[in-house]
């Protein structure tokens, strides 16, 4: 695995005013998020957050039968423990590293310090987590109403979008899990896309070869889901990132 990345690399951390990323700095630990590792489990307190650079998590229920589907992801754009945000100490979903990488933990009581006394603090958060809402909203509906190739090109493009590169290490299994579908399905449809050219799918490796072949097969989602992030947490640029460590 490389070596993290700045916490800048972070949006919701470089969007945070200077004053405020500077005397959290000091608390920001780089953690190492290896694949399928459970940064928190239903029920169970959350101590702290976590601030992905390079790693994907999923936020999902698993039914009593086993059964589990992602009701949201979090890359570099966001934060991993929004229940903190809103008093509730803990939550009946998972939190599972999808895609290996970094992230920054911040102890919950310097997290919520600033977001009690901070205003642009609390106000940059709750527009996250209204986006995250808005992701868990839109996911529901697309899993009720589009088909399970506009599900799956929806989800590996917001993996590109977090990832350029846009490969993953990924089971048909795990992507079965995901999306709450069969396994059979997800065959097939991996299959499709190969034939089309948008991605190249080998034991496990996920690659998109096309994003554009991709965002035709996708549904209305993908393109609302971006729209709402940009309005609500603006990516900072990077020469505000840069000075921002300075």
């Amino acid at each position: 695995m490389q070596a993290p990345a700045p916490p800048e690399n972070n949006r919701l951390l470089a969007a945070l005013p200077r004053e405020v990323f500077r005397r959290i700095a000091a608390e920001l630990q780089p953690v190492p998020l290896m694949l399928g590792a459970m940064l928190y489990e239903p029920s169970s307190k959350l101590k702290a957050a976590y601030f992905p650079t390079s790693a994907i998590v999923s936020l999902h229920y698993v039914t009593e039968s086993g059964a589990s589907v992602e009701t949201a992801s979090v890359g570099l754009e966001g934060m991993v423990g929004v229940t903190l945000l809103m008093g509730g100490q803990t939550t009946p979903s998972s939190a599972v590293v999808i895609a290996s990488g970094h992230a920054y933990r911040l102890d919950a009581r310097v997290l919520m310090h600033e977001f009690e006394q901070e205003p642009a603090v609390r106000s940059l958060l709750l527009r996250y987590t209204q986006g995250l809402l808005t992701q868990i909203s839109q996911n529901a509906v697309c899993h009720r109403h589009h088909s399970i190739e506009n599900q799956l090109s929806r989800w590996l493009l917001r993996i590109v979008d977090r990832d350029p590169a846009g490969q993953l290490v990924m089971t048909q299994e795990l992507l079965a899990h995901i999306l709450g579908v069969r396994r059979e399905s997800v065959t097939e449809v991996a299959g499709r896309l190969q034939s089309a050219g948008c991605v190249s799918y080998r034991r496990g490796h996920i690659s998109v070869l096309d994003r554009g072949a991709l965002e035709k097969r996708t549904c209305e989602c993908y393109g609302m889901l971006r729209k709402e992030w940009t309005r609500l947490v603006p990516e900072v640029p990077q020469a505000c990132r840069e000075q921002q460590m300075a």
